[in-house]
């Protein structure tokens, strides 16, 4: 037999308890405004996958529970902390006073390419990803330490949030290591 598909109980998953008491990784998720309760519950879940502290739901996002969020979170609603606040440019000043490190994921005229980007080590980041057709706002993104940029190659220049999200943390986590 070539490589034998892991059973769920073989892959070493914690429980949502365990989950919480996971230390630390540094990383906090911002959604603006993302109006589909599957892509704030896709969100979840990749938030779950990197191990984020928490995902920041603001403005019009839906929030658990949903239906339509465990659909695709598929219960990383109850393993990821998650709050929500109705002024994203509020939290913005929040977290930085925090100590965090604000990136909108966002294209703009100075945006770095996350192909580029390293976090700092011991560094604490909040990535903040936008609204499905407006993307961030732009007072959020004139907040924002810095902006990054996805790199793209085909005749779209746009991602899915959700996409976008799972980019993002799969690159923050690979180079920030385990």
């Amino acid at each position: 037999m070539k490589d034998r598909k892991l059973l769920s109980s073989e892959m070493g998953r914690v429980s949502p308890e365990q989950y919480k008491v996971l230390p630390e990784s540094g990383m906090v998720i911002v959604l603006d405004n993302i109006r589909s309760a599957h892509n704030v519950g896709s969100a979840l879940r990749t938030a779950d996958a990197f191990k984020a502290d928490k995902v920041w739901l603001c403005g019009i996002c839906a929030c658990p529970p949903s239906a339509e969020i465990h659909k695709s979170a598929l219960g990383a609603e109850d393993s990821v902390p998650w709050e929500h606040v109705d002024d994203a440019l509020g939290l913005v000043a929040r977290l930085r006073s925090e100590g965090f490190t604000v990136v909108a994921v966002e294209q703009t005229v100075g945006s770095r390419s996350l192909a580029d980007f390293s976090p700092e080590p011991g560094a604490r980041y909040a990535f903040i990803f936008g609204n499905e057709v407006d993307g961030v706002q732009q007072s959020v993104v004139d907040a924002a330490d810095f902006s990054l940029e996805i790199p793209q190659f085909g005749t779209k220049h746009s991602l899915n949030v959700s996409v976008s999200v799972g980019v993002v943390l799969w690159h923050w986590r690979l180079r920030r290591g385990r």
